[in-house]
């Protein structure tokens, strides 16, 4: 099949070690602009992207997002957060009556309407041959970041991308291979896997290491007293 935009989605890859090029002005209003225009919630825009382009705030998102240094290292770094605090204002600006406290609902349409953006930019920035790495780590420390990016209330850093252009071992580096269709499109309803399915979806070995590592960490700790906060922070009046 040729078709470029399959080519951009299907050869992706994480990218974590860049090279010492800049990312050109206009490369970055386009990317930026892609991620604007990507589907929103009632076109209500519930979201609100921060560049990150002060060295010292980008070191401290290293050390706060679970110590990792390449953050500092990349050449654009954004952090989308999901924003109510805009639409707030403005329904008191309206003068609508007995406005609600947020609700979890609403958490999580903002962080839907922020992480599409956030994949409008990654793609985007593929287009122009920059690899990009999530950071699902910007949930982390909420208070540290919240005072470094001045985040008001209703506001809360729900993904962080990371962009630069890669290093030829970067470029050669093996895709990381993908779980069946089958396992993971059903149609129509759920299927749960057979056992046998589900001993092939990763070595027993491997999970615990990955459940080590992902769900009774440190960090893991810290992402899910953090997410209280955030919520706390999020339903206040």
């Amino acid at each position: 099949m040729n078709n470029p935009t399959m080519d951009v989605l299907m050869n992706r890859k994480s990218v974590r070690v860049f090279t010492e090029q800049e990312i050109a002005p206009e490369i970055k209003e386009a990317i930026l602009g892609a991620a604007m225009r990507a589907p929103t919630a009632g076109n209500m825009m519930l979201y609100t992207i921060i560049d990150v382009t002060d060295q010292e705030i980008k070191d401290k998102l290293a050390v706060n997002c679970d110590h990792q240094p390449f953050i500092a290292t990349s050449k654009m770094c954004l952090v989308f957060c999901a924003d109510y605090h805009r639409w707030i204002r403005k329904f008191k600006q309206a003068e609508c009556e007995n406005i609600p406290e947020l609700e979890l609902s609403d958490l999580i349409l903002a962080t839907n309407d922020a992480v599409i953006a956030a994949h409008a930019a990654c793609v985007a920035a593929e287009s122009f041959g920059i690899g990009s790495c999530y950071i699902g780590d910007i949930i982390e420390n909420f208070e540290k970041n919240k005072e470094m990016l001045n985040l008001p209330d209703h506001v809360a850093p729900v993904s962080m991308l990371v962009f630069g252009y890669p290093t030829e071992q970067q470029k050669e580096r093996a895709q990381v291979s993908r779980y069946p269709k089958e396992w993971i499109v059903h149609e129509n309803s759920y299927r749960e896997l057979t056992e046998d399915e589900l001993m092939q979806y990763r070595p027993n070995d491997t999970t615990k290491a990955l459940y080590n590592r992902k769900y009774v960490s440190e960090f893991a700790r810290e992402m899910v007293r953090s997410t209280k906060v955030i919520f706390e922070n999020w339903n206040k009046n």
